[in-house]
């Protein structure tokens, strides 16, 4: 690509004319987003695509990227923009993948903070997979903030997905997969990675949990900032999905129960009543989360989190209708869970 060619996918007026001192095709899309009050504006939605299909595809400079991603970030990101960052992603990435039946429930998982508790919304994924729908998880494994994860699913018996081969295999034998971002999509992954070395998340943890491998029937979303679930809504609106948004335990989809729920979807908007023996988990490793999910530990607020969790993506995923039934169902659930199948540790 010469260094004043014509951005491919973007066309017409998008742009402001290119000027004399430009040397890289990438240039309009650093320029429209940071020219300064007045003049600067958000990406359109085939402009954010065409722009992370350049970087994924490593045709961009390094200052570039940095560039790229501190402007959306400082800017906020908009609805159309998000969506085409995501379709960028999952154009990288060949998604989605067509696996030999349906996922039913998609949920993300991508919170990286270092006060990030123990992943007890990993155990009410399996808990909605034990009760039927096929539930795909998916998030990168590195980062101060996944540790925890790691080592719960090493200790559950459930192995991180290398290939499709493997998620399909997985989501056969226990309804549920754990796919790594590394694996989905290794580009986006390094991307995600530049927290480090720019300070600051990016827009980028945004296309992740809006990545949607499978095209899954549902999608569970959690949030940690609350002015971020009217973004993810109205993104996820224009890519065509359900999705069930909350401010969750250290951005996850996690509820502990402890309080009052705003449960947000294309619906509307639901209150979900705190639950009574709700609280804050004793248990400070993964294998003692482990212990709690073989019975050979007692945490009931722990217990409580798991229970709350899959009433939130029972509810989202058709299972049952309100609050009540919901929770109702995931104790049921959590009761049953050492003699279920599929078979988990």
């Amino acid at each position: 690509m010469s260094d004043h060619a014509p951005v491919a996918g973007v066309t017409g007026d998008a742009f402001p004319p290119s000027v004399a001192t430009d040397t890289h095709a990438f240039a309009p899309f650093i320029r429209t987003l940071g020219r300064g009050p007045g003049r600067s504006r958000s990406l359109t939605r085939a402009e954010a695509r065409q722009a992370l299909g350049m970087v994924l595809r490593r045709e961009v400079k390094p200052e570039q990227v940095g560039a790229l991603l501190m402007l959306l970030r400082y800017r906020g990101e908009a609805a159309d923009e998000m969506a085409g960052l995501v379709e960028a992603a999952r154009d990288h990435a060949g998604l989605p993948w067509q696996f030999a039946k349906p996922v039913d429930v998609d949920w993300p998982s991508y919170a990286d903070g270092r006060t990030r508790g123990l992943p007890w919304y990993l155990l009410a994924a399996l808990l909605v997979a034990q009760s039927g729908p096929r539930v795909l998880m998916h998030g990168p494994l590195a980062g101060p903030g996944r540790q925890s994860l790691a080592e719960a699913l090493g200790l559950l018996g459930i192995p991180s997905c290398v290939s499709y081969e493997d998620a399909e295999a997985e989501l056969a034998v226990r309804r549920f997969a754990f796919l790594p971002l590394e694996t989905l999509n290794a580009e986006l992954a390094r991307l995600l990675a530049l927290r480090g070395v720019l300070g600051l998340r990016s827009p980028l943890n945004t296309v992740g949990r809006l990545l949607d491998p499978a095209s899954a029937r549902v999608s569970v979303d959690g949030v940690f900032h609350p002015a971020y679930i009217e973004l993810h809504l109205a993104a996820g609106d224009l890519l065509g999905r359900h999705i069930t948004v909350i401010k969750g335990g250290g951005g996850e989809t996690e509820w502990s129960g402890a309080k009052a729920l705003s449960l947000n979807s294309s619906s509307g908007e639901q209150s979900w009543p705190a639950l009574p023996d709700a609280g804050k988990s004793s248990s400070k490793s993964a294998k003692e989360m482990f212990a709690v999910w073989q019975g050979r530990l007692d945490d009931p607020c722990g217990a409580a989190t798991v229970i709350a969790t899959a009433a939130v993506a029972l509810h989202a995923a058709g299972a049952a209708s309100d609050a009540a039934s919901s929770v109702a169902m995931a104790r049921n659930l959590w009761a049953q869970r050492i003699t279920a199948t599929p078979p988990f540790r």
